[in-house]
């Protein structure tokens, strides 16, 4: 009930602040539409560099949107009284990565192939573009809240947010690209696939768990 309850209330935020998912899938193919308006209509070489581009377009539009994350309930207080309720912080964190990802992550995956398209990629490997998607942008939101839980309640901490995150983005980014390339070539996607996927797993276990204590430090305080 908790659970549900947090999650309708964050879709709605999200809808009344602006659209965070509406913002994130803007940047996204504005971003990726110019690399074709800057290189030409040069067919073999876009489709080169797509998994590149789509996978970097991303990864800065799901950027966009962390630092509301927690920003919108720390300053009206809310924050305080969920960090002070029976709800477990890790719940609440996971709460939080699911309601970010259903508004940034998700539609993201639904804009990609529209925007694959323009790079001339062919069925099978925007499938595994959006596969690699699917296993990757939950963990950009499981290591995001990491970040965001480090910079709430620091003006202005957008940048700083960045700065913490793009480093522990390059795994997902080298991995998620990867997999695009070694469909676009022929080898074959499994392992970098499988990585991303013990990634996930990984940020599963650990992110909340370190988000809820970089929170508790932040009411503490």
């Amino acid at each position: 009930m908790i659970f549900r309850t947090l999650i309708i209330r964050d879709l709605v935020l999200a809808t009344r602040i602006g659209g965070g998912g509406a913002l994130a899938v803007g940047f996204f193919v504005v971003a990726a539409a110019l690399y074709p308006l800057g290189i030409g209509p040069e067919l073999v070489l876009l489709r080169r560099i797509a998994p590149g581009i789509l996978w970097v377009s991303a990864l800065l539009s799901c950027l966009l949107s962390l630092d509301r994350m927690f920003q919108a309930d720390e300053e009206d207080g809310t924050l305080d009284l969920l960090m002070l309720s029976p709800f477990s912080p890790t719940g609440l964190i996971l709460t939080k990565v699911f309601g970010h990802w259903l508004t940034t992550g998700l539609p993201l995956i639904i804009a990609t192939p529209y925007v694959a398209m323009t790079f001339n990629l062919e069925y099978g490997v925007m499938m595994t573009l959006i596969l690699s998607m699917l296993l990757g942008t939950p963990v950009l939101s499981l290591v995001g809240a990491v970040g965001a839980a480090l910079t709430v309640g620091i003006r202005r901490g957008g940048m700083l947010l960045s700065l913490l995150l793009l480093p522990l983005y390059i795994p997902v980014l080298i991995f998620g690209a990867g997999s695009v390339e070694a469909t676009l070539f022929g080898i074959g996607a499994q392992a970098h696939l499988i990585v991303l996927l013990a990634l996930l797993l990984l940020s599963l276990a650990l992110c909340p768990i370190a988000a809820a204590s970089a929170l508790r430090l932040h009411v503490r305080s």
